[in-house]
């Protein structure tokens, strides 16, 4: 068989993403970390008078509206931020300026698993650090790395912790390279990291409208960071990655703050009765900042609950790798949701 790609590209492994079932079936899908409320009616009311005009022409290359939306509602400067085609892509953007042979990108583990499909497709060095139990940042193992590239989630998937501030601008002042803070989480927490944009121009702050603004689907993310880091990325993004419809229903989602803040306070509150309601099932549960909850059965079954509740109807994320096997992922869904799955493992 002809063999047609890079060897980097021959040797790597494709990224699985969370099962996403056929429209319509009827599932309780808590697997994916989305967002169990809909979009905003703002965002909801623009894809219903959808202009085919806006489908006719190209759209505006650097996504300007939603540029000047996000700028009011972060305060910084619009021409600090760069928007892509989800957060996946800006991180992407990010390796393929950065990264290459020779060159390391630099990570603690266990983390999104993305970030090796993407240092592996530009057959850069992966550098793991593991974490340790208490999901304390290495900090001196990961400046020791000196990576090109240094991402840290926080909140962190599949832990839900959240990366202390004062730590990450410790870090972004001991490394030469870029440090990627992707937040995509963030929405879910009460401390960020976008003031270190200020302080370090090695530092890019990348967010998602995915999980707090309910718009998965949609595939719309952003990055905040010093304009002399994104002349450079702006120069490997696509030439049109942002198209019109996404936009114009973004900048109506990220401008509804207090619909977002809503939906948010719901599944804040959500998390907290559901982490007690396992805990009182015998799991143990990581603390969470995110809208999912690390959990570990106390007879070590991950994989059985995971395939169980699937055949009831419920799906959760199992990651079969060392350090997680015994243990499960679970999506903050709505009450009645959670109430499901509560029932259904009780009766496991």
């Amino acid at each position: 068989m002809t063999n047609y790609f890079r060897s980097n590209v021959d040797a790597m492994a494709s990224y699985v993403p969370g099962e996403q079932p056929q429209r319509g079936t009827q599932i309780i899908k808590l697997n994916s970390n989305e967002n169990p409320y809909p979009p905003s009616p703002a965002a909801l009311a623009v894809l219903r008078n959808i202009d085919g005009e806006w489908l006719r022409r190209y759209p505006e290359p650097f996504g300007g509206e939603f540029r000047q939306a996000a700028s009011k509602v972060l305060g910084v400067p619009s021409d600090w931020i760069i928007v892509g085609n989800g957060s996946d892509e800006l991180l992407s953007v990010v390796i393929r300026a950065c990264a290459e042979p020779g060159k390391k990108v630099v990570y603690p583990m266990p983390t999104y698993v993305l970030y090796r499909t993407l240092t592996e497709m530009q057959a850069a060095e992966i550098i793991e650090i593991p974490y340790s139990k208490d999901y304390s940042l290495p900090k001196d193992e990961l400046v020791a790395a000196n990576g090109a590239v240094t991402f840290i989630a926080s909140p962190n998937s599949p832990s839900g912790h959240l990366v202390a501030t004062n730590d990450l601008r410790k870090l972004a002042s001991q490394l030469s390279g870029v440090l990627a803070i992707d937040e995509a989480y963030i929405d879910f927490t009460e401390e960020n990291a976008l003031a270190l944009v200020k302080e370090y121009e090695n530092v890019i702050v990348i967010r998602t409208l995915s999980k707090g603004y309910s718009l998965a689907g949609l595939r719309l993310g952003f990055g905040v960071a010093n304009p002399k880091l994104l002349q450079g990325l702006f120069k490997v993004k696509d030439s049109y990655n942002i198209d019109a419809i996404a936009c114009a229903i973004g900048t109506a989602a990220i401008a509804d703050q207090a619909y977002k803040n809503a939906c948010v306070a719901k599944i804040k509150a959500s998390r907290t009765k559901l982490a007690t309601d396992l805990k009182q099932l015998g799991f143990h549960i990581w603390d969470s900042q995110a809208n999912f909850l690390l959990a570990q059965p106390r007879e070590g079954n991950a994989e059985y609950l995971y395939q169980k509740l699937k055949e009831q109807g419920i799906l959760i994320r199992y990651f079969k790798q060392p350090g997680l096997d015994d243990k499960l992922r679970i999506t903050v869904g709505t009450d009645e949701q959670n109430q499901a799955l509560v029932e259904a493992l009780t009766n496991l």
